[in-house]
């Protein structure tokens, strides 16, 4: 009775555990996996982190406004002042400054750029002086600055565009990795899930292996108790119960391990309990092997990104050739500066007065045009250039043997 009643509970505790288990058939176990696994995580943030970074490039060529404030700006200090004859005296000089700068900057297509920019400040200034017992003067100054700048590099590549089309394969490769780890993982959660069924089937087949050698020896010991099976019959019936028993467990403990195997790989928590359910189908059809191998070739993903490797260690290879070569630059600036000491407190009196003082003063001007080249660099630029070409034979050697694996495979 006891017994009876053991059975029914432990029946019951099956099912109530099965009823809480998460039912998986393969399709759910691969759209989990297409969202939750470590892998796919992993490749959408760094397809993400490469998209921003192609946008960040992008943004290079669009105009920047920028704005500076301080307020205040302020020092005090000791400044030794040269006497002609004698020795220098240390005057104490203060400076309280506010205000501000205001840039305007345009991205030129060709990689260069023009910027218009204003800067104003007030500054009151004070100086004690002490060949004369100390005594502080003070004045207030404003300060206000228009200026125009242009900057161009010549005699080399434009590097905004050689670092937007750079972007543009990290960029492409991240997608392409993406796409081929959602592939792999569609792989690698079709090999676990099936390897979960096999753990699963072992479990059942060893289990009804345990019932027959529990029956065996029970029918064993019946007949031993009759006098119709002799006493080592037994025993081995018996060992073989307790090798089933062995097996038995040893299967379960390997479909423990395949689950968490598989929970991790799809993204789930392993303290959740789950339940495979297949329905196994075979489909057959025709393969023609010329056309298989041009599609192989056309769309694997890991030959295309070998491909924007390669691409990608080209332009390494340009700015190590450019290392070396002649590199020019045009700069360019006007501006007109007004500077206002009157006596006044008054921060408008003082601006206008800067103001007017852009008539009288003459403006900043100039114009740079400037070249550079290396004479000698003992060896530098062309250790350089023969790193990244080795580089790039590699990256092609790869190229080639990529493609054979995949004409091998097909």
């Amino acid at each position: 009775m006891m017994n009876k009643s053991t059975n029914i509970i432990l029946v019951v505790l099956s099912v109530f555990s099965v009823g809480r288990a998460r039912i998986l058939t393969y399709q759910d176990a691969i759209d989990i996996a297409l969202k939750e696994s470590y892998t796919i995580k992993s490749f959408e943030q760094n397809k993400e982190a490469m998209e921003w970074a192609y946008f960040y490039r992008k943004t290079e060529f669009k105009p920047r406004l920028d704005v500076g404030l301080f307020a205040p700006a302020w020092n005090e200090s000791v400044i030794p002042v040269q006497q002609a004859n004698g020795l220098p005296v240390y005057n104490s000089f203060g400076s309280m400054q506010f205000g501000g700068e205001l840039a305007f900057t345009y991205m030129l297509p060709t990689g260069g750029n023009l910027a218009l920019s204003s800067e104003l400040y007030r500054d009151n200034l004070n100086t004690s002086l002490a060949a004369q017992n100390y005594h502080i003067l003070s004045t207030n100054k404003a300060y206000s600055r228009l200026a125009i700048s242009f900057n161009q590099p010549i005699f080399t590549k434009n590097e905004k565009k050689e670092n937007l089309q750079q972007a543009r394969y990290y960029y492409d490769r991240s997608t392409n990795r993406f796409t081929r780890g959602q592939l792999d993982i569609i792989y690698e959660v079709t090999r676990g899930f099936y390897g979960l069924y096999r753990a699963t089937r072992e479990v059942e087949i060893t289990e009804e292996k345990l019932k027959n050698a529990e029956e065996a020896y029970r029918i064993a010991e019946i007949k031993a108790q009759n006098g119709r099976l002799p006493e080592v019959d037994v025993l081995i019936t018996k060992v073989d119960l307790a090798r089933s028993q062995a097996v038995v467990s040893e299967s379960k403990n390997n479909l423990e391990r395949e689950k968490d195997s598989f929970k991790q790989l799809i993204g789930l928590a392993l303290d959740e309990e789950i339940q495979i359910v297949t329905d196994l189908q075979y489909d057959t059809f025709a393969i023609d092997m010329e056309r298989a191998i041009q599609s192989a070739l056309q769309n694997r993903l890991e030959l295309n990104e070998a491909k924007l490797d390669i691409e990608l260690q080209k332009i390494e290879l340009d700015r190590a050739e450019r290392f070396s070569a002649l590199k020019g630059n045009i700069s360019a600036f006007y501006d007109v500066t007004g500077l206002s000491t009157i006596e006044s407190n008054s921060s408008r009196a003082l601006f206008e007065s800067s103001f007017d003082n852009f008539i009288d003063r003459r403006p900043n001007r100039g114009i740079t045009f400037s070249i550079s080249y290396p004479i000698a660099d003992w060896g530098r630029g062309s250790a350089l250039e023969q790193r990244e070409k080795a580089i790039l034979n590699d990256y092609e050697l790869n190229f080639d043997n990529i493609r054979t694996n995949i004409v091998r495979e097909v």
